[in-house]
């Protein structure tokens, strides 16, 4: 297919990728059509997908919104994906414009495109990491332009830790950055996933193709995404389905039934 011009030369137009994937889910249009033709290939099978990806996004948005509520001005985006409406610095230079984001992504696309939105912005960093190198990213001269270690820092995995196996140890991962963090510092997380025995025929149809055509992906119940907050104190309501959390609207509070595949919290770092 021909290279679009705002495609990386070393990207391989054949292949999906994480971040173009959900790109489409979200109605962006930085993605090919391998990306597009998954992704709609899981939607035909799981027609509330879309409604899924669209929660987490807005959790982001709720997350970030707290955390600006108690004095937090410097946040780490880990796997921040393709830019699109309401970002991390978007919402938080809102509140205050001298706050500080680093984004991190390891797709190409993600990252290209986050260096044209930013350009100027002298207070936001776009890294190109893998996240689960937490020693590499967190002693990046990006990390460093931006951030004060004296000060909060917010981590922010959102729809991110499915894609680390217990294999690679997500637990350890998080324990290095969490340790690395300042006291007063706060670790988000949304993540897929169901209380025992609740996953849909649907839901499981889906996951084999997104497994099978893009990557795997690791689904966590509640009990074990607790586990992700060792070292941190869960502010309320703790681990909870993702529109559960904090809800703004009627249309969050409808969404966060049982049915709901996927689980959001915060913890505060003593």
């Amino acid at each position: 297919m021909e290279r679009p011009n705002w495609a990386p030369g070393d990207i391989d137009l054949e292949r999906p990728s994480v971040a173009r994937v959900y790109d489409y889910w979200l109605g962006g249009a930085h993605n090919f059509a391998v990306d597009r033709a998954v992704a709609q290939k899981t939607l035909e099978t799981m027609p509330e997908l879309r409604g899924v990806v669209l929660n987490h996004r807005a959790f982001l948005r709720r997350a970030v919104r707290y955390l600006l509520g108690r004095g937090v001005r410097q946040f780490l985006d880990l796997g921040s994906g393709i830019p699109t409406v309401g970002n991390v610095h978007e919402i938080a230079q809102a509140a205050d414009p001298g706050a500080r984001v680093v984004y991190v992504d390891l797709d190409p696309v993600a990252v290209a495109h986050s260096r044209s939105l930013l350009g100027g912005n002298d207070h936001v960093s776009v890294l190109q990491a893998d996240v689960r190198d937490w020693a590499g990213v967190l002693a990046s001269d990006e990390v460093d332009k931006q951030f004060d270690f004296d000060e909060p820092i917010a981590v922010l995995m959102i729809a991110l830790l499915h894609f680390v196996s217990d294999e690679e140890d997500p637990w350890g991962i998080i324990g290095g950055y969490r340790d690395r963090l300042p006291p007063g510092s706060f670790l988000a997380l949304s993540h897929p996933g169901y209380e025992s025995g609740e996953e849909t025929e649907a839901s499981r149809q889906a996951r084999k193709i997104y497994n099978r055509d893009v990557v795997r992906t690791t689904f966590r119940d509640p009990t074990e995404i607790s586990r992700f907050f060792g070292g941190f104190s869960l502010v309320e309501p703790g681990v909870v389905r993702v529109p559960a959390w904090r809800p703004e609207s009627s249309a969050d509070v409808e969404a966060s039934g049982r049915s709901f595949p996927g689980f959001a919290a915060i913890g505060r770092k003593a």
